[in-house]
């Protein structure tokens, strides 16, 4: 896809450069992965294995963070309400000492403070180096200096007591929790902070504990690892388990699937091994029953074939006998035939074009046993294809004048040299032309033919009754007629095209066909230039010129 042209030019550039870019990744991409795509497709254990992987991956995943998510919660709940009831009886206590002193400025209060902070601090959390306690009198600090904050241990706490805080507890005089990420003494933790306003008779003073959730995150990162080994452990194993239960039931399916490649190939006695009495074993008897009864079939028809062409061949010749007495006596009165009555004479050509009919059936009949037999075989050599076709024409001008059809050649003007063999390619040639002029339906009849590197086409074109639907793949069968009522001018055997259909074959080339109800048919014979190539394509087109211009 082209960049606008209204587009600056440097951008159109950069559009490029961007479009090269992502096809060679593209690419490369798709090298890389493409033995992995080619896996997913054969291999059906892998995508079972494969989908078993992420759906429970996605399972296991969602409760495993639901279990570690939840635990934490509770970890948390638990830590505050503990923290939370600790906090309530301080603050009694708290409020008990400081209830002695009727007003702010008073010498020993300073010292209370401290004193009711290390009995806080000693008394609930000795032994507990992380927790912090804290006692402020903010409001009376300017003016009472020795009321400044106390912490035990003292250290700096602005970074858990927070001015929100602060005004939740001071401003609001309620009770207010908040849970802070600081680095105390050279050590980061996770604090649980609780501020509670402390009743005194000089004026409010509040108090702060500082909880680390030091074991809480511990628990919950144990409960966290130990959940995600447990869950790649199980997702592995449903895996593992997956795998297995694939295994035993893609095994006998492929076992069968190269049972039935070997029997495909004509190894009759390939068999499946049956072993227990479940739904996999029930498969492989019901398959060897199968294998069976098509190898019985086979067999049978093989044998009928056998001896159909056995009879087609052994009838062929034994009437060449009698066909040649027969001959010999015919053609002598043919030659008389002057010389008798009408009647007589009309019966002499009667019984030569009936005795030329005969022969023809007879040779054809030889021609499909050999065929039959496998015993045709080409004698090729290099030949111009130009002449013959030709000449091909010349012999049936006479026909093709009798019924009102004109024969149109297109040939090339330069030889077209090809390794054939010309008797049979004559005679391709000779089947379809005589067979568009008989169904030409006094319409002219096109013979194209052109070459390339590689192959020769010809085409035969009639413009006649053409051919239903599915015809196209019948017409090569042997004595199929599309009209069976329709009267013959060429007297054909109803093998020509069955027999031209094999000559192709035996070239390594094709015999194809076209047709529309009333639009006529085309035939198209391929050869392969030299003998023994492979043919890809053809010169000229099946379906003729006209007819895809008229569809497009």
């Amino acid at each position: 896809m082209r960049a606008p042209a209204w587009l600056p030019l440097p951008v159109r550039r950069a559009l490029r450069v961007v479009r090269r870019y992502w096809r060679v990744v593209a690419f490369r991409l798709g090298k890389h992965t493409s033995p992995v795509r080619r896996s997913w497709r054969r291999s059906l254990q892998v995508r079972v294995v494969t989908l078993t992987l992420i759906a429970s991956s996605l399972l296991v995943g969602t409760f495993g963070w639901f279990i570690a998510w939840r635990s934490a919660d509770i970890l948390l709940n638990r830590a505050e309400a503990e923290v939370a009831a600790s906090l309530e009886r301080k603050v009694v206590w708290a409020s008990q000492q400081l209830t002695l002193y009727p007003q702010a400025y008073d010498p020993q209060l300073p010292g209370t403070i401290s004193e009711t902070i290390n009995e806080l601090y000693d008394g609930d959390q000795a032994g507990d180096g992380g927790t912090l306690v804290s006692m402020r009198a903010e409001h009376y600090a300017a003016q009472y200096p020795e009321l400044a904050p106390q912490t035990v241990p003292a250290v700096d706490t602005r970074q858990l007591i927070t001015p929100e805080l602060i005004h939740e507890v001071a401003d609001n005089a309620r009770v207010a929790q908040q849970i802070r990420t600081a680095d105390i003494g050279g050590t980061t933790a996770k604090y649980l902070v609780y501020g509670s306003p402390v009743p005194s008779k000089f004026g409010h003073v509040e108090l702060y504990y500082m909880v680390p959730l030091t074991t809480e995150v511990s628990a919950a990162n144990q409960i966290r690892t130990t959940v995600l080994i447990t869950g790649s452990a199980l997702v592995i194993l449903l895996g593992v388990v997956a795998g297995l239960v694939t295994r035993l039931v893609v095994t006998p399916v492929r076992v069968a699937a190269r049972t039935a490649q070997r029997l495909s190939a004509g190894l009759l006695d390939q068999r499946m091994k049956v072993e227990g009495e479940d739904d996999l074993a029930l498969l492989a008897a019901a398959f060897n029953q199968m294998a069976a009864n098509l190898q019985r079939q086979i067999v049978r028809l093989e044998e009928m074939s056998r001896l159909q062409r056995r009879f087609t061949s052994d009838v062929s010749h034994e009437l060449r006998t009698p066909l040649t007495t027969v001959r010999m006596a015919a053609d002598l009165i043919f030659s008389e035939r002057e010389d008798f009555d009408p009647a007589v004479a009309r019966s002499a050509e009667l019984l030569q074009a009936e005795l030329d009919r005969f022969e023809d059936l007879l040779t054809d009949l030889l021609e499909i046993s050999r065929f039959d037999a496998g015993f045709a075989a080409l004698d090729s050599e290099h030949t111009d294809l130009v002449p013959i076709v030709q000449r091909v024409a010349e012999r049936l001008t006479g026909l093709a004048e009798r019924v009102g059809v004109t024969l149109e050649l297109r040939l090339p003007d330069s030889p077209v040299i090809a390794e054939v063999d010309p008797r049979r390619v004559e005679r391709v040639l000779r089947n379809l032309v005589g067979n568009a002029v008989e169904h030409g339906e006094a319409k002219p009849v096109q013979i194209t033919m052109t070459t390339d590197d590689a192959a020769v086409a010809i085409t035969v074109r009639d413009h006649g009754i053409g051919l239903k639907p599915g015809e196209e793949r019948l017409v090569f069968n042997r004595f199929w007629r599309a009209d069976p009522s329709r009267a013959r001018q060429t007297g054909g055997t109803g093998l020509g095209l069955s027999i031209s259909a094999e000559d192709a074959r035996l070239h390594g080339g094709w015999l194809e066909a076209w047709g529309a109800p009333g639009e006529g048919a085309q035939f198209r014979l391929t050869l392969p230039v030299r003998a023994g190539d492979r043919l890809v394509a053809a010169p000229l087109p099946l379906i003729p010129r006209d007819r895809t211009a008229e569809v497009s």
